[in-house]
């Protein structure tokens, strides 16, 4: 339990030996500029505009934040409060959520893979199923009081606007209608991460640059910075707005969409000044259900750039790609 930095960091003066990356892999002293031109998107405009935005957005960047999307202001923020008492729990209450299984479902956990890994990311993570709430409710921490009432709606809440955005893309995409309902959307995963002051954030990373394996990501990330896209081989720095999500297409809609959206890589940095706690929400398809090109954006003219596999064989792959450090998509491609 000691490796967790939520409980030993604030006696760190100097970053430990195990989480210094290699000079090549470092962020180092290199400042990154503030992206002005990925997307801010209003989801109360008008409908046809809405979707034109989005498709742009996800298209060239992969990557968009969005306004005025109905997840309240109080609720926003009450998450992030929750997420924040939970890692400064002390150790014995948090020691019961610890695990190195990733086939524990509510598990707390420090960097990525701690046994696996050679050098180790500076962050702590809290990651448990949503949905059914009904069916996983009962085996998150009771501890905060608030943590199952606040997350509890937090999870419907932004369900319903991760879907409604997936019902936009479906419609921007050509699809037929409720092409994302059922196995694509089937499970949603809540993940809290938490990435502590770092005595030189030059010489570590929250994360490692990754795309997400999922369908799409909704992110709360508060008010600090630290989220990085890379942009035209360059990264750029997502600022923190007031009440927003941060929406990314993940790995999987790339594929449906054969290659018209992007899945972005990104990372995260650490800070020296403030530690950094974010809310992420993950809708993801079933382990079971068949991943292709849809039918319908394929054609002679066309062809798919894709082959045909279930979602439960590209997550052994893609853990396995990771920690080698490849692209989990290239197996996947169709050589042509």
């Amino acid at each position: 339990m000691a490796q967790l930095l939520s409980n030993v960091c604030s006696i760190q003066s100097v970053v430990p030996e195990s989480y210094i990356l290699p000079p090549e892999r470092r962020p180092g002293q290199q400042v990154v500029p503030h992206c002005d031109t990925i997307p801010v998107i209003d989801i109360d405009s008008d409908r046809n505009e809405l979707i034109q935005e989005i498709i742009k957005a996800s298209q060239e960047y992969g990557f968009f934040q969005l306004r005025n999307h109905g997840v309240s202001e109080e609720l926003m923020k009450d998450v992030l409060v929750v997420a924040k008492e939970f890692f400064d729990l002390p150790v014995e209450e948090k020691e019961r959520f610890y695990s190195e299984d990733p086939n524990q479902t509510c598990r707390i956990k420090t960097s990525i893979d701690f046994a696996k890994e050679k050098v180790h990311f500076w962050r702590d993570n809290l990651r448990h199923p949503c949905h059914p709430l009904e069916e996983h409710i009962h085996q998150w921490p009771e501890n905060p009081a608030r943590y199952r009432e606040v997350f509890g709606l937090y999870s419907v809440e932004v369900r319903k606007l991760g879907l409604r955005i997936l019902d936009l893309i479906c419609e921007g995409l050509g699809l037929e209608a409720g092409y994302f309902e059922g196995g694509l959307s089937h499970g949603q995963t809540m993940s809290i991460n938490h990435y502590p002051q770092c005595p030189d954030p030059t010489l570590v990373l929250g994360l490692p640059k990754h795309g997400d394996p999922f369908t799409i990501t909704l992110l709360n990330q508060g008010d600090v910075p630290g989220l990085q896209v890379l942009k035209d081989e360059k990264w750029v720095a997502v600022e923190p707005l007031p009440n927003a999500f941060v929406v990314n297409i993940n790995h999987m809609l790339q594929i449906i969409s054969n290659g018209k959206l992007k899945s972005a890589d990104h990372r995260v940095v650490a800070s020296s000044n403030v530690a950094r706690t974010t809310v992420a929400s993950f809708i993801r398809p079933s382990i079971d259900v068949v991943i292709e090109p849809a039918k319908s954006l394929v054609s002679e003219s066309n062809p798919p750039l894709y082959k045909c596999f279930t979602f439960g064989d590209f997550t052994r792959s893609y853990m396995a790609d990771t920690h080698e450090g490849k692209d989990p998509l290239e197996r996947l491609m169709i050589q042509s």
